[in-house]
């Protein structure tokens, strides 16, 4: 499966996606609009061998509600991730057994290797 979990109202996931440059045979799933799905999640926990890697703790609402000053487990992370989109770590890039996580320059650069490779 090729697959990018993107926030169209963020100019950040826009950049990257314009620099990572998908081939048509990419679904591009904007989490904003079609939300992801337990099972979409799992999968890519499973890729990433947690949810606490998929989290992001840069979230508005990670910093409203004093998340991090609770101790927070998978089950949270999960939870929380399913709860909102705000707290996917974005973009995902899945690609086959690949997954990409963020917006850092090392994975975005990983990521555009793997696409276009």
């Amino acid at each position: 499966m090729k697959k990018i979990y993107y926030l169209s109202t963020c100019d950040t996931c826009k950049r990257i996606l314009k620099e990572l440059q998908p081939t048509e045979d990419f679904v591009l799933q904007d989490i904003k609009t079609a939300s992801i799905t337990l099972s979409q999640l799992e999968e890519m926990g499973a890729l990433a061998g947690s949810f606490e890697a998929l989290f992001s703790k840069r979230a508005r609402l990670y910093k409203e509600r004093n998340l991090g000053e609770k101790t927070l487990h998978e089950a949270d992370y999960k939870a929380l991730i399913l709860e909102h989109y705000t707290f996917l770590k974005r973009p995902v890039v899945l690609m086959n057994d690949s997954i990409f996580v963020g917006n850092s320059k090392k994975v975005v650069t990983a990521a555009k290797d793997a696409i276009h490779s």
